[in-house]
């Protein structure tokens, strides 16, 4: 009895030592007792377990989201630049341009450039610093800058305008004249309802400069160099009608005359004597150039330079090639009369 009596109290001393061994006995039941884990854990998982499973649930579902927006910042971002790109003149004033950003010297050296412009007989320094509201030194360092780039000229004591500056206008006065052409030949094609051309010869060759077509009035593909089947068009014939005859054979040895189809000039000879007797007006030609097109050009030469304007219909339309073609070259004398600009761009 006293054997029973010692026994049990040994398990006893062992049994409070092993829980207090394991200082996180709170967390153990849930690996030891699974069945019973979603009840006991339920106060201590919602802030450990649970937060930990919906982070992860929420990992793994924000990671496509993410990267979906990714891809719609992306697109979002080259729209913005393209409606940048094409409103940056029109609609966004300079004003929005933050002032930080903007470079002091250069804008006094516009005013400085803009000031001397005003002065044909030039000006000097002095005047110009006044009239700018610049300091005289601060005028005359800008000044001599632009003097040594060549936006400047300085004259016994003027300044005027140098040829680096000239180059700039003469640059923004031919974009303008070609503006004010573009939109002459689409006006004309919409309003004669034929494709519309303009070419010059520069450098002893063609060169087509604008053609204004569309979809139901499509111009004629250029399926053979312009530039070396100048006998065979309208184009070419018109623009060679007005050089001399020492010209036209330079031409013709650079770009011998021969069949582009059935139709066309055979040599350089029956070309010249064509064109010596070409009357003034336009120059048409059927099929000469692509089968199923004819074609009328009508002469226009402003100073040294050969030009004309141009215009194809189908073959089965040729009865309105002529009268087109004397209503293009009316309208062409109407604008050249009233705007006076230079054809050769």
């Amino acid at each position: 009895m006293a054997t029973a009596d010692t026994a049990p109290p040994a398990p006893l001393r062992t049994l409070p030592v092993q829980p207090r061994s394991t200082p996180p006995a709170a967390e153990a039941p849930s690996p030891d007792r699974p069945s019973a884990g979603p009840p006991a854990r339920t106060p201590a998982a919602k802030t450990s377990g649970t937060d930990t499973d919906t982070t992860r649930t929420s990992t793994s579902r924000t990671t496509p989201t993410r990267t979906s927006t990714t891809r719609t910042s992306t697109t979002r971002t080259s729209t913005t630049r393209t409606s940048s790109a094409e409103t940056s003149d029109a609609e966004v004033p300079v004003t929005e341009v933050p002032a930080g950003t903007l470079i002091g010297s250069v804008q006094r050296a516009m005013r400085l450039l803009e000031c001397v412009a005003r002065h044909r007989s030039g000006a000097p320094a002095k005047q110009l610093a006044r009239e700018t509201g610049l300091a005289l030194p601060t005028a005359y360092h800008l000044l001599r800058t632009l003097a040594h780039e060549g936006y400047l000229r300085r004259e016994k004591g003027l300044f005027f305008l140098g040829e680096a500056a000239e180059r700039l206008s003469s640059s923004g006065a031919q974009q303008k004249r070609r503006g004010m052409v573009v939109d002459a030949l689409a006006r004309w094609r919409d309003t004669i309802g034929v494709p519309v051309y303009y070419a010059v010869y520069r450098e002893g060759e063609i060169d087509v400069m604008c053609v204004s077509d569309t979809p139901g009035n499509p111009a004629v593909e250029e399926w053979a160099d312009f530039r070396e089947t100048g006998h065979a068009h309208a184009i070419g014939q018109c623009l060679l009608a007005q050089l001399d005859e020492e010209a036209r054979r330079d031409h013709l040895a650079r770009h011998p005359a021969q069949p582009v189809t059935p139709y066309t000039v055979r040599d350089g000879q029956s070309l010249l004597k064509r064109l010596e007797r070409m009357p003034v007006g336009p120059v048409t030609e059927h099929q000469q150039y692509a089968l199923g097109t004819v074609c009328a050009a009508i002469p226009i030469t402003v100073g040294t330079t050969p030009a004309t304007m141009a215009i194809s219909l189908p073959v089965q339309h040729a009865d309105r090639l002529l009268p087109a073609a004397q209503r293009l070259q009316r309208e062409v004398g109407r604008l050249l009369g009233s705007l006076e600009i230079s054809i050769s761009i």
